[in-house]
């Protein structure tokens, strides 16, 4: 089992989850966080602000600023890993800085509370 990590913008966040859906991931936990890269802002950041765009204006002034994003973790069984990197790049991917991060951590253990399952018998998606 992996636990997949992904950091995307928080404009993606619909797009993905329907995508990792039709995939067939649809059991995830995503929250609101706020980071930064290592990029440097260039004139794009003033034109994204001047749209509207929150990633824009988030950066915006002297100091080093927080972009929110969203962070989505799903833990798999390890077929699954390549095709959920795979989809998450696939939604994400733009080729601009501020598409994201995908972190695969190995995961020791899973239980399901309600039911005791262990192991991927825990994480494997429900039919009912």
């Amino acid at each position: 089992m992996k636990e997949v990590m992904a950091v995307i913008r928080m404009t993606r966040m619909n797009q993905t989850k329907q995508a990792l859906a039709e995939a067939g991931v649809s059991s995830l936990t995503a929250c609101k966080v706020l980071g930064r890269g290592k990029g440097i802002v260039d004139y794009r950041l003033l034109q994204g602000a001047e749209a509207g765009h929150e990633e824009a204006i988030a950066q915006l002034g002297r100091d080093p600023k927080l972009v929110p994003k969203r962070l989505l973790v799903t833990v798999v069984p390890d077929a699954k890993v390549a095709t959920v990197v795979e989809t998450i790049i696939s939604v994400n991917q733009t080729g601009q800085a501020g598409d994201g991060k995908i972190f695969v951590l190995p995961v020791l253990g899973a239980i399901r509370v309600r039911t005791g399952e262990t192991g991927e018998a825990a994480i494997n998606e429900m039919t009912e």
